[in-house]
């Protein structure tokens, strides 16, 4: 329902800012070989990806080749 808030000294309130806890979290568990290897498999198959995309669209981007056929609209032979 209804609840009474209580005064907090300005005190408390200005020391709440530097107060750290003597409570120490607990050590991160070492990397077992095999989650290791799998970070590396994965890093490598999307470096491969990335590699293989851009050798794929080399041929886009060269400027020499332009396109041998033309093709015109029969909308732009007037009937």
């Amino acid at each position: 329902m209804f609840r009474r808030r209580e005064p907090v000294p300005f005190a408390f309130i200005a020391e709440a800012d530097t107060f750290r806890s003597n409570i120490a979290p607990p050590p991160r568990e070492r990397a077992s070989a095999r989650r290791i290897a799998g970070q590396v498999l994965l890093g490598a198959t999307v470096l491969a990806g990335l590699v293989g995309s851009v050798i794929v669209g080399m041929p886009a981007l060269s400027p020499e080749q332009s396109p041998k056929v033309t093709q015109h609209s029969e909308a732009s032979h007037g009937r």
